[in-house]
């Protein structure tokens, strides 16, 4: 595990679980406590997501890599998660230094963390905001420093729409982020779907509420589509997340396995 002054701010609380270090242990990382470590083995009882999460990070590095060939250098990420194992930033500035990447998150200690991850980066940043409130994100003084809303955005939307209920209006809230996007702009989504495997589906939304931790909302590939609203599908359209143009390490991985859409789709 890294060592404490890389990346634990002073008095993290290692016994609440966060579902960011979950997600780290879940990839394979080291930036996971025992208590994180119990959330996800608890969510492996019911779900393979270690394969999940893998896949996920996978289609991360495809759609940056993508968006970067687009021309695209400025990236906002909602709900990330830690800014670690190959995530958005690692990867643009690895196509061009001057990318500059703006993560969102809601949880206080993933946000604490990334503050000391993220230094020493000029063109990275962690917002501390709920993705529920467009204009606390994109309003934030570090969107303002580092994105230019007259140029084209890279906005993802990655494993994050099955915790938005739909009393939240989750494509009124995409809508809304939508608009704020300039023309040739991408957004990136991948979603949990019952679509695949209701069963597991099922399982995992009946753990999430027995465990009190927030519930899990699966949806359909027509609900996950309208997420995208206006915006042009780019090819090969919303399929099961290994099939969005896999590459050389990802074509093999099966589609049964999946539980999560995938769409990338571009604002005329």
């Amino acid at each position: 595990m890294a060592t404490a002054v890389d990346w634990i701010p002073d008095g993290i609380d290692r016994t609440t679980p966060s579902a960011a270090r979950a997600y780290d242990y879940l990839l394979g990382g080291t930036h996971h406590f025992a208590a994180d470590r119990a959330l996800g083995d608890q969510v492996l009882s019911v779900l393979p997501a270690n394969v999940m999460a893998r896949q996920n990070r996978a289609y991360l590095g495809r759609v940056v890599r993508h968006m970067t060939d687009a021309g695209i250098r400025q990236f906002l990420d909602l709900g990330s998660g830690l800014p670690v194992m190959g995530n958005v930033h690692e990867v643009a500035q690895q196509a061009d230094p001057s990318c500059r990447v703006v993560y969102v998150d809601v949880e206080e200690a993933t946000v604490a963390h990334a503050g000391l991850l993220l230094r020493g980066n000029p063109n990275a940043a962690m917002v501390g905001a709920d993705i529920r409130d467009p204009d606390a994100v994109l309003g934030a003084d570090a969107t303002r420093r580092l994105i230019d809303f007259s140029e084209p955005v890279g906005l993802l939307m990655l494993g994050v729409t099955q915790f938005l209920h739909d009393e939240d209006d989750p494509w009124g809230l995409t809508a809304r982020y939508r608009a704020a996007l300039p023309s040739g702009s991408l957004l990136a989504l991948s979603c949990f779907t019952w679509d695949n495997d209701p069963d597991t589906m099922r399982r995992t939304v009946e753990m999430f509420k027995a465990s009190g931790r927030t519930p899990i909302v699966p949806r359909t590939g027509a609900e996950v589509r309208r997420l995208t609203g206006d915006l042009e599908l780019l090819d090969p359209g919303l399929v099961f997340l290994p099939r969005w143009r896999p590459d050389g390490e990802t074509a093999g991985d099966r589609e049964e396995r999946s539980n999560l859409y995938a769409a990338v789709a571009r604002k005329p």
